[in-house]
Order: structure tokens, then sequence, then C-alpha cells
């Protein structure tokens, strides 16, 4: 009995780290939205959509960074600003040209480019991006950590629990029909015509005119492009 209480801890543990993670994600993700929001707000004059996803005021590249920053940076929470400025540089840096690596290759698309700023690396990131990862990783653990830990006291609630269950379904389907619509899309550009009722579904309800529209920054990559 005693070591099935044991297995039955560690395995609520594991469920409440994953919980722990899917939020510090989720939360990530709906402040990236709202942070370009706001920038294409100054930069075009009127909202624009900078969502990342079909449905919901997500951006994943955040929500990644700011589990990334979760794992990683608030191990040295206790260490100085500049380590801390430093290695929240490099992970950001690292994981928006990864995120744009990835977006290209899946989907033909990117959702930034800074070539034209100095240093920069393929136009995936660039120094001045880095310094505001920098700068989001001092913000994260002055700030935002101490808020996300009090998620710790929400485990024994049964509704928390339900909420964030339907949350994690309803996330992997937006991200499942968004990366399905991305790929579609990129069918499309290259005249490969629909092959099953799939593919006819996402043509009808996502073309091209309506993905644009939703991921208005997204630029199409041509094959021969760096």
């Amino acid at each position: 009995m005693e070591e099935l209480s044991i297995v039955e801890k560690e395995k609520n543990t594991v469920f409440q780290k994953i919980v722990k993670v899917f939020w510090v994600f989720l939360i990530g993700s709906i402040i990236g939205y709202i942070v370009e929001m706001i920038v294409g707000l100054v930069q075009n004059g009127h909202f624009v959509s900078r969502q990342g996803l079909l449905i919901g005021p997500f951006i994943q590249v955040y929500g990644i960074g700011l589990v990334v920053y979760y794992l990683i940076i608030s191990r040295i929470k206790n260490k100085s600003n500049i380590k801390i400025f430093i290695i929240s540089m490099i992970l950001g840096g690292t994981i928006e040209y990864l995120f744009s690596f990835f977006q290209e290759k899946l989907f033909g698309t990117i959702s930034w480019d800074y070539c034209n700023l100095p240093f920069n690396l393929n136009g995936r990131t660039s120094l001045l991006h880095c310094l505001y990862w920098g700068i989001g990783g001092v913000i994260f653990v002055k700030y935002l950590l101490p808020h996300l830990n009090k998620i710790d006291t929400c485990y024994k609630y049964k509704s928390f629990i339900i909420i964030t269950i339907l949350l994690m379904v309803f996330l992997v389907f937006d991200i499942v029909m968004s990366s399905m619509a991305g790929i579609r899309q990129l069918e499309r550009r290259n005249n490969i015509p629909p092959e099953g009722s799939i593919d006819v579904f996402f043509d009808a309800y996502y073309p091209d005119t309506k993905l644009e529209a939703i991921y208005s920054n997204a630029k199409e990559v041509k094959i021969d492009e760096v």
C-alpha cells in the first residue's frame, strides 16, 4: 500500500508539472499576442491580426519562450541581473531563430525578417531582438515568476483541473488545425491538387485569402531564397 501511495504521488507530481508548463505556455502565448498587437498598432496606426494560430489570441514563439524561461531561467533566479540577462538573451535568440527556421521549412513562410537590421543572423534573429529577450528574462524572474508560482495552489480545485484539460484539448486541436491549414496552403502554392476530403475542407474554409488575413505578418519564402 505504501509503495502504491508513492507511485500515486509521483504520478500526481508529474501531472502537476505538465499542468504548470501548459499554463506557462498559454500565458506566454497570450502575452505575446498582446505585445504584437500593440507593436502592430504603433507601426500601422490601426489594429492588425498578429495571431499565430487559426483560433484565439495566441503566438506560440512567446509561449515557448516563457516555458524555456520557466524551466531554465527560474533555476538561476537568485543570480545577478546581468547573468540572467545574458542567458535569457542567448536562449531567446535561439528560440526565435529555430522557430523561424522550422516555420519556413514546414509551411514555406516566415513571420519576421530582420535582414535590414545590423548584426542579424539570416534575418531570423538580431542583436536588437536578443536584447529584448534578455530584458524579458529579467522581467520574468523579478515580476512574473512569483505570480506563476501561485498556480501551485490551484491543483486542489476540481474545476481548475477540468478547465485545464478542456483548454489542453482545445489548444491541441487549434495547433493541429493550424498546422494542417499551413501545410495545405504550401501545397496550393506548389500547385498540388487536393487528394481527399480533408484537403477539400481546408481549400474551402481556409483559402489563401483567409489565411493571409489571419497571419497578416507572414511572408511567403521562395524555395531558392536563403
